[in-house]
């Protein structure tokens, strides 16, 4: 005799988002349970360039996302409620009458260019740091508002609300409008020590406070589905749960480690390194390191630094395909195995990486200012780029021990960029230290273990985390040629440092 429980986690990365359900089932030979994962729908994230500006397909992802509630149960499962997570910091506005204003701007585009500085000037640097504890990135919700003051933009003077990505998609199902914790903490307006919106700072900038609601802590049930909605899709009206709807946070609570003292890396089209922490850290060495504190799920939070990621190579490989080159990223994989070691080497958090025309342009340029040798193959840029990425994640590591004044023993990956397994053996390699890899769908077990907590299904978080640890299993990544990674290592560290001075 068997039982099962499921759910339904949208996980929406910057390129793709993914339908998951998961089922947690107890047979006579495992009665402690066992999570399957089912993948329901998948679909394209792609951005759109109108006029000047970069914005998200909004009306396009609602639609997929109620697809994916519709497929579930076309396929016979009967989940009992769903949670969405998402990229951080993007947003939507809603009129007093309930409408979206406009189409959501991406972050990448290029509107923030200057923000930063900006905004500093308003309010100063390390002010803005310690009150938000926020990494400065050019895309955060301060700075993208900013743009719009800027601009003298017409639609903040008729909004009532902002909601933050995942919460705007539940608006638009459920009807209620909510703001999620670990979201509201991306925006660097929330006072991160005091627990609350930062309303001197709103003030002095011109935002009023009225635009943001007070905060939900993730395992909220917002609400069901309108029955309008559930009309239209043919299903029950199954509640929204607002899980860490932060896709990284999501991630956090997925990660099996065997302690309370772990670092992790969430690695896909962005990396990101760090470690859990009761409170958040907001001394000036964490403003120098430009590290951040982000809300996580069960009174957590998050130091953690935001690393470039895995889109450098995606923009390489979009780039060959646009030239007729097409490559699955196995065949660039072996491609890099066959190139020469340590040839260039490029500090993968240089702003000129964020959003180029030209990827590989930018990549021999940087090679040429250096001094180094500029990538000539395919396999010569995968290689420059991913062993790249794996000493800047030493350097970060061992930067979050000196914050911290912790030791770990090794590095817990998790997330899609897992499944390039040269890009795991490099990381061991460059940090001289154990990488336990997996599981690949780290945000979306996360949301689904956020849904069964706040649904009584699991106890508490701790189960949680020995579900995962019972039905997905680590691979094992120990450190080799350590002494070549150091030689490495050193040099990175000589091209950074020269790129930086210039």
């Amino acid at each position: 005799m068997s039982r099962s429980s499921a759910v339904l986690a949208f996980d929406l990365g910057a390129s793709s988002g993914r339908a998951l359900l998961g089922e947690i089932t107890f047979t006579d030979h495992n009665s402690s349970g066992m999570l399957k994962i089912t993948e329901i729908h998948r679909f394209t994230n792609t951005p759109v360039q109108l006029g000047e500006h970069l914005h998200w397909n909004f009306p396009m992802l609602l639609q997929e996302v109620k697809h994916g509630i519709r497929k579930a149960f076309q396929d016979g499962y009967e989940p009992v409620s769903y949670g969405i997570d998402s990229w951080g910091v993007d947003y939507g506005l809603i009129d007093g009458n309930g409408e979206l204003i406009g189409v959501p701007y991406h972050y990448r585009d290029l509107r923030t260019e200057g923000m930063m500085e900006h905004t500093w000037k308003q309010v100063g640097r390390e002010r803005l740091f310690q009150e938000s504890g926020l990494q400065f990135m050019p895309f955060n919700t301060i700075f993208q508002l900013q743009a719009m003051l800027t601009s003298k933009s017409p639609m903040l003077k008729i909004a009532d609300k902002i909601l933050l990505t995942p919460d705007l998609l539940n608006y638009f199902l459920t009807g209620v409008q909510t703001c999620e914790f670990t979201m509201a903490t991306t925006t660097q307006l929330y006072h991160i020590t005091e627990g609350k919106w930062n309303e001197k700072l709103m003030a002095e900038l011109g935002l009023p406070a009225s635009l943001f609601m007070d905060p939900v802590q993730p395992g909220t049930i917002v609400g069901k589905l309108q029955d309008s909605v559930a009309q239209e899709l043919g299903v029950p009206a199954i509640e929204a749960i607002a899980v860490a709807s932060h896709d990284t946070e999501s991630a956090v609570v997925a990660v099996p480690a065997n302690s309370s003292n772990f670092a992790y890396l969430v690695c896909g089209t962005w990396s990101l390194l760090g470690t859990e922490l009761s409170k958040p850290l907001v001394h000036s060495e964490v403003l120098e390191e430009d590290f951040s504190n982000e809300g996580g799920a069960y009174q957590t939070y998050q130091l953690l630094k935001n690393i470039m990621g895995l889109w450098i190579l995606q923009e390489c490989k979009r780039q060959w395909e646009n030239e007729g080159m097409t490559y699955s990223y196995a065949e660039l994989i072996e491609l890099a195995r066959e190139a020469e070691p340590f040839r260039s080497i490029i500090y993968p958090d240089d702003l000129r990486f964020m959003n180029p025309s030209d990827m590989l342009a930018e990549i021999r340029e940087y090679c040429s200012e250096t001094g180094q040798p500029i990538p000539q193959s395919t396999g010569e840029y995968v290689q420059c780029v991913l062993q790249s990425l794996a000493l800047r994640y030493r350097e970060v590591l061992e930067r979050l021990e000196d914050l911290t004044g912790q030791h770990y023993e090794g590095l817990h990956m998790v997330g899609g960029g897992i499944q390039n397994e040269l890009l795991c053996r490099y990381t061991t390699n460059a940090m001289g230290r154990t990488v336990w890899a997996g599981p690949v769908e780290a945000s979306a077990i996360g949301n689904m273990l956020v849904q069964f907590v706040a649904n009584g299904i699991l106890s508490n978080r701790n189960e949680g985390v020995e579900l995962v640890k019972r039905s997905f299993p680590l691979a094992w990544f120990e450190p080799e040629c350590t002494e070549d990674w150091n030689a490495a290592f050193v040099h990175y560290k000589l091209v950074t440092k020269q790129r930086q001075v210039q």
